[in-house]
């Protein structure tokens, strides 16, 4: 759906050291699509960062995400769909593998989150909706992409975000001047 990778930007190398600063590997099939494409926005709404860039960097959107959430101060019966009872944990915790690591996010607010202890330790996707809801997904990030592309419900109720046509690739400029143009997926006969 998102056609010919570019693979601009594979360095396993900076996964590995973005890793080793985690404590965890990310999911394979997330870190193929990003190598595959990022840094790029899909369909107006979906940035994907990349950790070999130095700009639209993954670790610096990591880093700089988890501290803007490890500020908040939940109260009592807080958030909606509070993770904290999948990751069987206490406190609510950001860009650690014992929490939520931001993995990307949409201009509307939404932020999709790693968890590698979610669904009870065999890791899962939580996606906040931009009104302290989370949602838990137990699927692969390929999968819930592919859901989000096609209208599904992946972002919470009413976060559907379908665009009939083929899948529009942004990439994004790599330095003040650059003017990237869109790019299109095959046909989607939709």
């Amino acid at each position: 759906m998102l056609g010919e990778p570019l693979w601009r930007y594979r360095d396993p190398e900076a996964w590995g050291e973005l890793e080793r600063e985690l404590g965890v590997g990310l999911p394979s099939d997330y870190k193929e699509i990003v190598d595959a494409y990022a840094p790029v926005q899909i369909n107006g709404h979906l940035y994907l960062s990349h950790p070999a860039t130095e700009r639209w960097n993954l670790g610096e959107r990591i880093r700089r995400t988890s501290g803007s959430w490890s500020q908040i101060e939940w109260e009592e019966g807080e958030p909606e769909g509070d993770p904290r009872i999948s990751l069987r944990s206490p406190e609510l915790v950001f860009g650690t593998a014992d929490g939520l690591i931001p993995i990307c996010g949409t201009d509307r607010g939404e932020e999709i989150f790693y968890a590698p202890r979610g669904a009870l330790g065999a890791g899962s996707l939580f996606v906040e909706n931009g009104e302290g809801e989370f949602f838990e997904y137990s699927f692969s990030f390929a999968q819930w992409l592919y859901l989000w592309l096609v209208g599904e419900e992946v972002t919470g109720p009413g976060g559907s975000a379908f665009y009939p046509g083929p899948v529009v690739l942004q990439d994004l400029p790599m330095t003040p001047d650059e003017r990237p143009e869109k790019r299109y997926g095959p046909p989607r006969g939709m």
